[in-house]
């Protein structure tokens, strides 16, 4: 049997997945509803807070959408779907996919043909997301409680301190967006390319928190990163004629 990313084998496997994720939510939904009517909580609230969820679901949803296009060249649709959307960060998956398909010897857009490739990208991004889960059993009690007794000591460093450990996770990523700058040297601007793409959604992020402060839309700013990430898609195609 030939092999092919988007073989209907993967999309009923996913399926499954997907099905059981599902119900799952379903589930401690209705928990949830049958402890709010014990509780004596106004009906009316109760489908106020469905709603809203519901509707603020929408601009992660994108997000996640975003990045199954964007990973869908190289694996398919079935891949990116069950890793986007079960336990897998765009922020994650996208770089760790093209790591292991540059590490491979393809291009990020290149499809796999080779299902050993597939597999291999498929652990990659697998076992790498997968430690956050066995860590946090073991280690988010400690660091929590460290956090927290900071806080209580001087409420100013506890704030430096939560903003620095943001900035430490942001760091790793930004040096992915500029490895590849020293090549402007060798006369080759194509490293310049993710550069741009970054300044671009800084941009379109900084003006979206600077929309929702001013016209107080709250609604813009979990929009935010989805609009970011598809204006840094959409400026990634003219910079990579210009500078590639």
């Amino acid at each position: 049997m030939e092999f092919s990313v988007n073989h209907p084998i993967l999309y009923v496997l996913v399926g499954i997945i997907i099905a059981v994720v599902l119900a799952q939510s379903i589930y401690f939904l209705a928990r949830a509803l049958r402890r709010a009517k014990e509780k004596g909580i106004d009906p009316k609230i109760i489908k106020s807070t469905i709603s809203s969820a519901a509707i603020f679901t929408i601009a992660p949803a994108i997000a996640i959408l975003v990045g199954v296009v964007a990973l869908s060249k190289s694996l398919g649709v079935a891949l990116p779907w069950l890793r986007l959307s079960v336990i897998g960060s765009i922020t994650y998956e996208t770089v760790a996919a093209n790591n292991a398909l540059t590490a491979l010897g393809l291009g990020a857009g290149e499809t796999i043909t080779d299902p050993s490739v597939f597999v291999t990208v498929l652990w990659v991004m697998t076992l790498g997301i997968s430690i956050g889960l066995i860590l946090v059993p073991f280690v988010t009690k400690k660091i929590q409680g460290g956090m927290n007794k900071i806080g209580m000591k001087d409420k100013k460093w506890g704030e430096i301190f939560n903003n620095a450990m943001f900035l430490g996770m942001i760091s790793a990523f930004l040096g992915y967006v500029f490895c590849d700058v020293g090549l402007v040297f060798k006369g080759d601007t194509s490293g310049l390319v993710p550069v741009c793409v970054m300044a671009v959604s800084a941009v379109i992020m900084a003006v979206c928190g600077i929309l929702s402060k001013k016209l107080k839309a709250r609604w813009l700013t979990d929009y935010a990163l989805p609009l970011s990430l598809v204006g840094g898609m959409a400026v990634a195609i003219p910079f990579t004629n210009w500078l590639a």
